[in-house]
């Protein structure tokens, strides 16, 4: 279902103006009415609908993802290009080199690149850039015809289904299908990911068909295709998060909030908005799940309610803030998506779209366990008192292993507790990284005492890797300084 119900605005007061002035410049993009929403919840329904467009293609489509795995899934979309191509359908795909590095090689693209289409890699290592490769292209985009566009943070592959044979559940995501105006702006967010991988885009044709026919509909929204050290999706994440005024859900696949930014939903909790955060309960990157669960004291202790999602993946990235302002895409609320990364959202301003973005929320809420901080111990005026004094060395008693039991007792409690009110109390999170840190940095200073050459050998070799870039680099720079005059004077 498509949502086209306009969100009820207040009058252009002096202070909605300014709103909508700074979200404007903040994002980078401007608001675009005429458009039509419809939301996409899980992999099965993105797939379905993005194979449907795909195979109704008559002029082009233009395809843009993290991940395409030589898997069922990404055959059945191959295949499906294949045709449109083998039927004189433009065909044009970008994936990125770190997504699909093991997962589709040169020969699972070379069926489409035989029928006509056409396959980019982005951004694979290059001499002269010893840095290059930590950006990457991080966005799910589908544009079809110039009529139908698609965004998400869905990849292609079966992962995203699950594995009924052995229990485990899809993985929960979320996207959006767009009609309107803004589809011209997702073709354009595709021609610079193009063109950052060589020759342009051809000029497209105009969807005059649609044009002719009116606006899809009536909802509004901004298109943020983010580009590394633009930061535009982090200042509007920042500046909602100061707008808001009555609710803030935001559902993340891998949160690890910058300093500025948690302090803006710390800011906005104690000035009494319902601020909450939806995180993977087991995620299929450990380490940024230990990250983002050692941020949660300072979230909870604010009155920001945390939950995990109890599926088997949770890689959904969306927001909703007042009923009426709503953001669904491929950035994560991490420095990764935030500064490096190439990213694709949409914030739609619509009430109907909002509203059913929540209701989402809430169902998911109904497969996720809250986490609290444990209730502060309350104690008499007599054991203050006593505490207060110096205490008397503690003697070991017998029985170790009933403190153990114990403690495996409170832990069994803390699990039961968890199941049935889907609390769980928040344990010493910080100490799992903090430990594990401690065992590398000893592991790494045993290895540099014992076998120095184990060190030493890849630092020379990454010292010389970094020597030679830097070099070409160098030589390119001048060699256009010395072309430069060349130039002007052929002028």
């Amino acid at each position: 279902m498509a949502y086209t119900r306009r969100m009820p605005l207040m009058t252009d007061t002096p202070g909605r103006l300014l709103a909508q002035q700074a979200l404007s410049r903040t994002a980078g993009a401007p608001l675009l009415g005429g458009n039509s929403a419809e939301l996409l919840i899980d992999a099965a329904a993105h797939y379905d609908a993005w194979l449907a467009a795909i195979r109704g293609a008559r002029q082009r489509v233009l395809l843009e993802n993290y991940i395409i795995r030589n898997d069922e899934v990404g055959l059945a979309f191959r295949d499906a290009l294949v045709e449109r191509a083998q039927a004189g359908v433009f065909v044009a795909v970008v994936v990125d080199w770190v997504g699909c590095l093991g997962q589709s090689r040169s020969v699972f693209w070379a069926p489409l690149r035989a029928a006509g289409g056409h396959v980019r890699i982005f951004n694979p290592p290059q001499l002269g850039q010893p840095f290059g490769w930590i950006s990457r292209d991080h966005r799910k985009l589908l544009v079809v015809d110039g009529t139908l566009g698609f965004l998400s943070g869905v990849c292609i592959s079966a992962k995203w289904l699950g594995d009924p044979a052995r229990g485990v559940p899809p993985w929960r995501d979320t996207g959006v299908a767009l009609r309107g105006p803004v589809v011209a702006e997702l073709e354009a967010a595709f021609a610079q990911s193009w063109g950052e991988t060589g020759t342009p885009l051809p000029p497209l044709a105009s969807a005059t068909a649609q044009a002719a026919a009116g606006p899809a509909g009536d909802v509004s929204l901004r298109l943020i295709a983010t580009q590394p050290a633009t930061a535009g999706m982090y200042r509007l994440d920042q500046l909602v998060a100061s707008l808001a005024r009555k609710t803030l859900w935001l559902t993340d696949a891998y949160f690890v909030g910058l300093a500025p930014y948690v302090q803006a939903l710390v800011a906005a909790a104690r000035d009494g908005v319902d601020v909450r955060l939806l995180v993977p309960g087991s995620s299929d990157i450990p380490m940024v799940a230990a990250m983002s669960r050692s941020g949660y004291r300072p979230l909870l202790k604010a009155g920001i309610r945390v939950f995990e999602w109890n599926g088997s993946m949770l890689h959904a990235k969306t927001a909703v803030a007042d009923g009426q302002w709503a953001r669904v895409g491929s950035s994560n609320l991490n420095i990764a998506s935030w500064l490096g990364n190439h990213e694709l959202d949409v914030a739609v301003e619509d009430a109907g779209f909002a509203d059913k973005l929540a209701a989402q929320y809430e169902r998911d809420l109904g497969n996720a366990t809250e986490i609290v901080l444990a209730a502060p111990r309350r104690r008499g005026r007599s054991e203050r008192v006593r505490s207060s004094q110096a205490r008397p060395p503690r003697v070991r008693r017998g029985g170790g292993s009933s403190g153990r039991a114990a403690a495996g007792a409170l832990r069994i409690a803390n699990s039961v507790g968890a199941a049935l009110t889907n609390r769980r109390v928040l344990g010493s999170t910080s100490s799992g990284p903090l430990f594990v840190g401690a065992l590398a940095l000893a592991l790494l200073s045993v290895i540099t005492i014992l076998w120095p050459a184990w060190i030493g050998w890849p630092l020379g070799v990454l010292a010389a890797w970094f020597a030679f870039n830097l070099g070409i680099r160098s030589w390119r720079v001048r060699k256009r300084r010395g072309q430069a005059p060349r130039e002007a004077d052929d002028d």
